[in-house]
């Protein structure tokens, strides 16, 4: 029997979904689309389930027509701006022929765009040479002769143009002497000199080469389109320039005006690619035989009534919807549909980095936004850093968008916990503390973490627990690591340690669970380790080991709250410490301003990450496999307001 979801879990795991199978006639298959994906409520299913009974894909040639068109209109979009968004004045089914149409004209805007972006490539290659040979002329600049003098072989003369390193210029003109060479220095720049080596053609070319070669000599080649005096070529590029510009100037003019004329038949042609799309989405998920088709795919249950009334108001012809819950072995390919929270959404993206819930888990997102708010106010817990923080956020709420949000809530934990602190900008003696300033009595404060940290230990592995009981597996959610088993262990530890604590006596009520729950945990590991039976119970007893320290290490990890909470008002002694060094009263206040912005910024940027590890490894790592996959509804793209 399939176990079921209590309405309770629905608030916190994802929306019970239906399999559906809808019959439908095949002429209504691109109107059944269109209708599920305006109610956003379908995620198509593409395995081959029936195709025995229903051996054909349909709408293949629409298809390709769509792909195609999709394609140029992207194309076209590059050179023509298009809105993000647009309104859809009617929703209809969008006919082969239409789509065909569509298809054909933007082929033709697309010649007319490909010529201009022709074009503009040319532009764009000539502006680059130009770029060439200003730079290369820049090497020349200081040389005030025809620049053709030096380009090509000379009947007696060789001559070579390049640069060397300052510091060999005076070693070389005396080694080349020898060759009755000359060589003129023209320029300066940094650590290398630009010169020219001249001198008669004699046979002995290669021996200068190797001269060259040693002082670090690097030819500076010369573009033949340099061939006149450098000022006068200067003059020329530049005409070149105002040329090219001119030209951009008129081919963007030209392309503005195409854009103005072509913008609203594109955005028809975006319509109607829109309104084709979701019959080319679903894809495999239809299949047909001849007049009768079905198409498969998930839905919420509660959304099963709204979407056969939908159908039944639009549909001229009969159709049938089949429902089903999941089977078991499904599972791990249903998505996961969570309802959008405006509140908690900054808090869901950070849950999606670490994964998708997968179906029937406990979605994680209502845990960690409470956990992780509170974690962060009690490691950074000061009146005038949150309200900072709220400020920041407000202020940035344009550039954050939902992470306003979570930076507001995180800004006024940190108010709170600063109130039950009593410190203000790190000052402790203005106002006394509602609960207890962190430093007067640290082994308090990590008693207090050390029992948070157990608490939320708990908490996690019931979900685990209660994840797997979802899921049919009662095997692992009894005796596997974060099981019912290991739970019990970490208990029955936690209180004979407390008993010890307290009276000097560990108990044996303690000793005796704690010992059967490990022989239990370690006789699991052996049934379910495969492999020779030395192997198997060093295998078994490394693991039970693994599953005990793991508590250990896990509930010892969350000391570092009160460690951040401590060495928060640490840093603020440490400042003041520094502000009380300075002589005068302006640079008491300068080091206290500049300190407590170190700690606003260093420290509340530690202290996320912080937060965020423990809800990653010590909490989400233990119930959450967040290999789910998102539920991505058919809908109809890019339509709204802009």
């Amino acid at each position: 029997m399939q176990p079921t979801v209590p309405e309770t879990a629905i608030l916190f795991s994802p929306l019970p979904m239906k399999h559906v199978l809808l019959q439908v006639m095949t002429d209504d298959l691109p109107q059944t689309s269109l209708i599920l994906a305006e109610l956003e409520v379908y995620s198509p299913d593409f395995r081959a389930l029936h195709d025995d009974q229903f051996p054909n894909i349909p709408g293949q040639h629409f298809r390709s027509l769509y792909n195609q068109a999709h394609s140029r209109l992207g194309k076209i979009s590059r050179h023509i701006e298009l809105p993000d968004r647009i309104e859809l004045n009617r929703l209809h089914v969008i006919s082969e022929e239409e789509l065909n149409h569509s298809n054909e004209w933007l082929g033709k805007v697309w010649e007319r765009c490909s010529a201009f972006e022709e074009t503009f490539h040319c532009l764009k290659d000539e502006e680059s040479m130009i770029n060439q040979l200003q730079e290369a002329l820049d090497n020349f600049a200081e040389l005030n002769i025809d620049l053709g003098l030096l380009q090509g072989e000379r009947m007696f003369l060789d001559i070579h143009v390049g640069t060397l390193p300052r510091s060999n210029v005076g070693q070389l003109k005396e080694a080349i002497k020898l060759a009755n060479y000359l060589l003129f220095n023209y320029k300066e720049h940094k650590d290398n000199a630009h010169v020219v080596v001249v001198g008669p053609k004699s046979g002995r070319e290669s021996d200068l080469s190797l001269v060259l070669d040693t002082a670090g000599f690097r030819p500076l080649s010369l573009p033949p389109e340099l061939h006149d005096e450098p000022e006068k070529i200067r003059q020329e590029l530049q005409q070149r320039r105002k040329e090219l510009e001119s030209r951009l100037h008129e081919e963007n003019l030209a392309m503005e005006a195409c854009a103005n004329e072509l913008r609203k038949q594109l955005e028809d042609a975006r319509s109607t690619l829109i309104l084709a799309e979701p019959f080319v989405r679903i894809d495999s998920a239809a299949r047909s035989a001849g007049h009768v088709s079905i198409i498969s795919g998930w839905i919420p249950a509660r959304e099963i009534k709204r979407t056969r009334q939908a159908l039944a108001r639009t549909l001229a012809n009969p159709f049938n919807i089949e429902t089903r819950s999941p089977f078991p072995d499904e599972r791990p390919l249903v998505p996961s549909y969570m309802p959008s929270n405006p509140l908690m959404k900054p808090f869901a993206t950070l849950v999606k980095q670490y994964g998708v819930p997968r179906y029937g888990e406990i979605d994680p997102t209502a845990l960690f936004t409470i956990t992780f708010i509170i974690m962060f106010g009690m490691m950074f817990g000061d009146i005038g850093h949150g309200l900072v923080i709220v400020l920041a956020a407000w202020l940035a709420r344009k550039k954050l968008k939902s992470f306003t949000l979570f930076a507001i809530c995180i800004g006024l934990s940190a108010t709170l916990f600063g109130v039950l602190y009593g410190s203000l900008f790190g000052y402790e003696e203005l106002f006394h503390a509602v609960w207890i300033s962190p430093l007067s009595d640290p082994i308090y404060m990590l008693t207090v973490a050390l029992k948070w940290g157990i608490g939320f230990l708990l908490l996690v592995t019931g979900i685990s627990i209660y994840n797997r009981l979802v899921l049919g597996d009662f095997t692992r959610a009894v005796f596997d690591n974060n099981g019912l088993v290991s739970i019990t262990l970490y208990l029955s530890v936690i209180y004979g340690i407390y008993s010890l604590y307290n009276t000097g006596w560990y108990g044996i009520p303690a000793m005796v669970i704690g010992i059967l729950a490990l022989l239990i945990l370690l006789a699991y590991k052996l049934i379910e380790t495969h492999a020779p039976p030395g192997e198997r119970m060093l295998v078994a007893f490394i693991e039970t080991l693994e599953t005990v320290t793991a508590y250990a290490s896990n509930t010892l990890s969350f000391l570092r709250v009160a460690a951040f909470s401590l060495n928060h008002a640490a840093l603020a002694i440490a400042v003041f410490t520094l502000a009380d060094m300075m002589s005068s009263a302006h640079g008491h206040v300068i080091t206290v301003i500049l300190g407590n912005v170190f700690i606003l910024v260093l420290e509340g940027a530690i202290v996320t990450i912080q937060a965020l590890r423990l809800e990653y490894y010590e909490g989400f790592s233990r119930f959450y496999s967040g290999d789910g996959i998102e539920f991505k509804p058919l809908r109809l793209q890019g339509v709204g307001s802009p």
